[in-house]
């Protein structure tokens, strides 16, 4: 996963430094800084993608989608709908 380190601290979880997010493998830009905010899972999260072709998005369930970058389909995570910091925004 692009982000996500399950040995020792995930350092992208408590960094908010302006900048972009870009994908572990291509470097295609998927998230800006302006989007995360602080979160209780173990991952960093966002509100929005910096760009709609940033992430391809496949229905998992009816309150999540897997998501992919959008250049070469590495794996991303998730997206949960409605889970984020205000009253109808997603989760990625």
């Amino acid at each position: 996963m692009s982000f996500c380190s399950f040995f020792g601290k995930e350092y992208y979880k408590d960094h908010f430094k302006p900048g972009i997010y870009v994908c572990s493998l291509c470097g295609h830009p998927l998230f800006s800084s302006r989007s995360k905010y602080e979160h209780s899972s173990p991952w960093p999260a966002f509100t929005e993608t910096i760009r709609e072709d940033s992430v391809t998005k496949h229905m998992e369930t009816l309150t999540a989608y897997k998501v992919l970058c959008g250049k070469c389909g590495n794996g991303l995570g998730h997206e949960f709908l409605n889970d984020g910091p205000e009253e109808g925004l997603s989760r990625f």
